[in-house]
C-alpha cells in the first residue's frame, strides 16, 4: 500500500445505539470526545440514534400505522368527485 494516502486515525470504535443501549466495535475513522469501557478495554465512543439491532428492518417489528383511518378519510374527501363524475 502507498504510504501517506490513507487516515491516520483508522481505528476501533464503540458504536452505541442510544434507543437499546447495544454496543458493537468496528474500525472507523469517526471523530469523538467520548470514551467508552467494553470488556477492560477503552474505545472511542459514536452514539447512534438507529441501529442494525433497533431499525425495523433489521428487527422484523415494523411500527403499524393507522392507514385506515386515512385511507376512510381520503375517500371521503374525494367522494364529491365520483358523484359528479357518475351523473
Amino acid at each position: 500500500m502507498r504510504k501517506g494516502i490513507h487516515p491516520e486515525n483508522y481505528r476501533l470504535v464503540a458504536f452505541k445505539d442510544m434507543s437499546n443501549e447495544d454496543v458493537f466495535i468496528a474500525k472507523s475513522t469517526a471523530e469523538t470526545k467520548e470514551t467508552i469501557e467494553v470488556d477492560g478495554t477503552e474505545y472511542p465512543l459514536v452514539k447512534l440514534e438507529i441501529s442494525r439491532t433497533s431499525h425495523p428492518f433489521y428487527t422484523g417489528k415494523h411500527k403499524l400505522v393507522d392507514t385506515a383511518g386515512r385511507i376512510d378519510k381520503f375517500k371521503n374527501k374525494y367522494a364529491k368527485f365520483n358523484k359528479a363524475k357518475n351523473k
